[in-house]
Formats: C-alpha cells, structure tokens, sequence
C-alpha cells in the first residue's frame, strides 16, 4: 500500500507540473509512478538496498523524494508546487474532458479556482465566450461536474478489494481469528465501494478490535468500541469493523452483505414462511427458536432455496431463480485457462514479452495472448508493422520454447471513424487473432459510433471487441453505442465481447453481461494488463461476468485454446 501512496503522490506532481506547462518533467514523473506502482517488492525494502534507481524512470532526483515521503510522510517539493496555485484548482482538472491546459486558461481568463467557480462559470455562459470554446463545451463541463460528484467519495473495486484482503488476512494471522471476511458492496464486487467492511466472529470482541486497530497501516482510529470500530488508513480508505458472536456470523454476514434490495426480498420470504430474519439469525415467529444462522447457506436452505453467490444479491431476480433451483454455475477464477490482452514494454506496458508469459504460466494458465497497440496510437507506442512482424517472430519462439504452454500474437488494433482496422487484410492474416478497439473521437453520435464499430466486425480477422463502451469509471463516461445492435452482429459475425478487468474499465459491465449472456454472445474475460501485476485483475473481471449471470460455458477464455480459436 506504500507504493500506491508513494504513485500518488508523484502522479499529483506531474499534474501541477502539466499546470505549470513544464515540457517533459511531467512524463517523467508519470512514468516514474507507473512503474512503483506496479512493484511487486516494498518501495521501502528497494530503497534500503539501494535497488529504487534499478526502477525504469526513478532517476537520482526522484529516488531522493521518494525518500524523503518514506521517511517523513511529506514532501516539501509537493508542497512548493500547492502553493502556487489556488488550493482548489487541482480539483477542477479531476473535471472529465478538462485539460492542464484549459484549467489554467479558465484559471487566467475567467478567474476559476475551484468546481464551484466552474459550474457558475458554465451555467452563467460566461466559458463560451473564450475563444475555441463553445455552448457544447459548456454543457460538457456540467456533465462533468455532475459524473464527477456520483462518484466522489468511492473506490475502484481493484483499489479497495486488496486492502480488504490484506486486513483481512492481517487479522486471521495476527489476531488469531478464524470467521473474518469483508462484507457490503465489496463483497457483491460491485465496481465501485464506499467504506469498507470488515465481519468478525469471535467471543472475544476486545481481542479482535486490536488487532483491527494495530493494522500497520491505520493513521487514525476514528471510534472504538466493544462490537464496533473504525480506522482511516494512510491512503485514506475508511475501514469499518463489526464483532459479533460466531454462533450468528452467517446470518450477520449475509445481513450486512446486502443489497437492501434482497434483503428486503429475503426478509419478506421469512415472514410468509413464519419466519423472522435478522443479523442475528432466522427465528421461528411464535417462539423465536433459531432456526439457522451458523451458516449463509442453511438459511437460504431453510427458505427453501439454493444459495445465492454474493456478487447477484442486487433484487433482480436471482430469488425467484434460487427458489426454482435454476441458478447457473456461474463462471469462476479457476476456469479461467489463459488471457488474451496482454500488453508489453513494446507498447505502453511496463515489462517485456517473455516476462509477460512467464508470468501467465506461472498462474496456471495454458495460454497467454500479446495484444500490443497498432500503429495509428501514437500516445501508447503502437507498433508499426516492421515492429509487429518482429512480435510476431518473437512470440513463436518463445511459444516453442515454453510448449506446451502458448504464447499467441495478436494486436489491440484501432478501429478509425469509418470503421476500418489499423493494419493491412496481409498483415492481420499473420496473427493469431485480432482485437479491435476505440480510443479516439469518442464523442460521435449513437448511430455514428454504432455503425463504426459493427464496419469494424465486418472483417473476417476481428475476433474480439474490446472494452466495448469505453467506460473510465470516475473519469469518463461510455461513448454513445447502441448496445442491442452491437450484440446481435457481434453474434452473427462470431465476435467476442470482451469483459475487461482492468479496474476502471470493467467494461462490459454488469447490465451489459447479462444482456450479451440472454442474446448469446460469446465473451472473453481478459487483463489488459500493462504489467505482471496487472493479471492478478483477471479476478475483477470474473466477478464482473458473474454479475451478469454469466456461466463457465459462454466464456471463449474458459476453453482450451484449439477450440477457443477454431483449430482443426
């Protein structure tokens, strides 16, 4: 978690350098706080053995500030950089489609210093009368403000999930407590959370309140108490603790699981059974005997119902499902048999080819594919095509090198606006397969952005459609698709959609999995990671399908690679 705060901060720096239109300093921090941040090894245990300038981009300059926020927590340089800009300015550029450089001309022109002046600005028409700006970059901004307050104060599912796990283990090690596991929305996997909440059983509250309070990283313990607690941690996460006897953890853990929603349905259900459900367990109306509360699972049993996996406990439908003992298995982790949207150091990833696919094997998966970007994005490297063929080079021997684990080539090609790929037809038949995706002009209309993407699928090559809405959670919103269309000629041309794990993707989300699961879409669950670290999000991506009611068999990535790709 120190390498997270440690990235913060030196992301913050490059922002306010960006402010300053300093030429390359900001590059270079980014890079910096990119590659700390994807470490594997404590920033601190690098630093101690004088390893941190072995870090692509940690130069002399800042390891010294690294240093010094390891060591003090602070950092003047950033500091500095505050004070010469009006404190809230910085939360203006968190403004979706608002740039350093337009923040400092609002800044000089119009005397904005924060998202108030911005919202007053915009609904008073004052920011059209900028030269360059217009009434649609008004209503932009406004769009902004308000995509931005939905979602302030929430974590990415992929930030918070970790932390969650850490305490969690830190407690069953430490503590030496055995019924201990995160709860709420976090626990459905919903992509973003709140406060995070941390379950106990125990007959001995005290003991697990100290462990909850002596976790290495809590800054402050904003209240304690017998069965409740709360710390803030040093990244700024707020982590809530409830204790409760062992002998009603099931019934506390499904309680404070949720949602509302299938609670409510839940609760409902008891009651026409004679029944009443609360934290503390299922009792009998008349004579409050406990029925079942030990275990989630016998009190979905005693309802009469299958139990239901936490990430569909949202109220839209999986009741009546359980009820009629029709549930799907729905995908897990473990059928996951390889990843295919890998990206390397070639392209914008922090690590090369072959530590990519060691890295893959070495989590059990019988295949991993290389999707560096085309070259038409300029912004992320992508290779042109004497530097793809190579790849491709590359990728077959090291696939005969590591068999019988594969390594397969493939490109994340860009789809242009009027719907073609970034290659040749020539230099598409020498991949193994190709992604197709869009990264610019995401501001074209519904039927534009539609039609540009399924002119795309007409391409015998395209096998996977990726991040399909173009979603940032937090930070932009989806570009205009009809969906529905997009899904049926998805299935008629057999091309996958791609739910991508990347934490503030997720994209297909939830809604749209379950949509493509009732039409009969093929998916395919993939990283797109840019670094080793980043296959660990497959998890995110699964928990996504599984929100959808998304079974092992409508997943591409679930299969065996012959059969995934159609070879005889």
């Amino acid at each position: 978690m120190l390498n997270s705060k440690v990235a913060a901060i030196l992301y913050e720096i490059a922002d306010l350098l960006e402010l300053k239109d300093e030429k390359f300093k900001p590059q270079a921090y980014r890079k910096a706080a990119y590659n700390i941040e994807q470490l594997q090894e404590d920033v601190r245990d690098l630093l101690d053995r004088d390893a941190l300038k072995d870090v692509p981009g940690v130069g002399e300059a800042i390891e010294g500030k690294v240093r010094e926020i390891i060591e003090t927590g602070h950092l003047k340089y950033l500091d500095d950089l505050h004070s010469e800009f009006p404190a809230g300015l910085m939360h203006v550029l968190d403004v979706p489609s608002i740039g350093p450089k337009t923040v400092m001309r609002l800044y000089k022109e119009l005397k904005i210093t924060n998202i108030n002046d911005l919202r007053q600005a915009a609904e008073e028409h004052r920011i059209r009368g900028m030269k360059g700006f217009g009434e649609a970059m008004e209503d932009s901004i406004l769009k902004g403000i308000k995509f931005l307050e939905k979602s302030e104060g929430r974590m990415l599912l992929g930030y918070a999930h970790p932390i969650a796990v850490g305490m969690v283990a830190y407690m069953k090690e430490k503590g030496g407590l055995d019924l201990v596991n995160f709860a709420g929305s976090l626990r459905r996997m919903k992509e973003t959370i709140g406060d995070i909440d941390i379950l106990v059983g125990t007959e001995e509250p005290e003991k697990a309140t100290r462990a909850f309070v002596s976790y290495p990283e809590v800054e402050e313990i904003v209240s304690r108490g017998v069965t409740r607690s709360s710390v803030r941690l040093s990244i700024g996460a707020q982590v809530d603790l409830r204790v409760v006897h062992p002998k009603s953890y099931g019934a506390a853990l499904l309680y404070f699981t949720g949602s509302k929603e299938h609670n409510i349905e839940l609760r409902t259900m008891a009651i026409e059974k004679g029944y009443r459900l609360n934290e503390y367990g299922l009792l009998r109306k008349e004579s409050e005997e406990v029925v079942a509360a030990l275990r989630e699972e016998d009190i979905y049993r005693a309802l009469g119902m299958d139990w239901i996996p936490p990430e569909i406990r949202e109220g839209v439908g999986e009741m009546e499902m359980a009820r009629e003992h029709r549930l799907p298995e729905l995908v897990g982790l473990k059928d996951v048999r390889g990843d295919l949207h890998v990206h390397t150091d070639a392209s914008d990833g922090a690590d090369s080819m072959e530590r990519m696919a060691s890295a893959a094997m070495a989590k059990g998966y019988e295949y991993v594919g290389i999707t560096d970007h085309s070259q038409s994005l300029k912004v992320a490297n992508g290779l042109d095509v004497p530097r793809l063929r190579g790849r491709i080079a590359e990728a077959r021997r090291l696939s005969g090198s590591m068999a019988p684990f594969e390594v397969l080539i493939g490109a994340e090609v860009e789809i242009d606006e009027k719907g073609k790929l970034d290659y040749p037809d020539d230099v598409l038949a020498e991949l193994d397969y190709v992604i197709g995706a869009v990264h610019s002009r995401l501001k074209m209309e519904e039927a534009e952005m539609t039609e540009r993407v399924i002119s795309a699928m007409s391409n015998d090559r395209m096998r996977i459609l990726a991040h399909p809405t173009g979603r940032l959670i937090g930070q932009r919103e989806p570009y205009a698709i009809d969906m529905e269309k997009v899904l049926d000629e998805a299935k008629a041309k057999d091309v996958w959609m791609e739910v991508n794990s990347f934490p503030d993707r997720l994209d297909l989300n939830a809604r749209h999995c379950r949509m493509a699961g009732e039409n009969g879409n093929i998916l395919v669950i993939n990283s797109d990671s840019h670094s080793v670290a980043h296959l660990d999000n497959m998890l995110y991506g699964v928990a996504t399908a599984r929100r959808g009611l998304i079974s092992k068999g409508k997943v591409a990535n679930t299969r065996p690679i012959a059969q995934a790709l159609g070879r005889k």
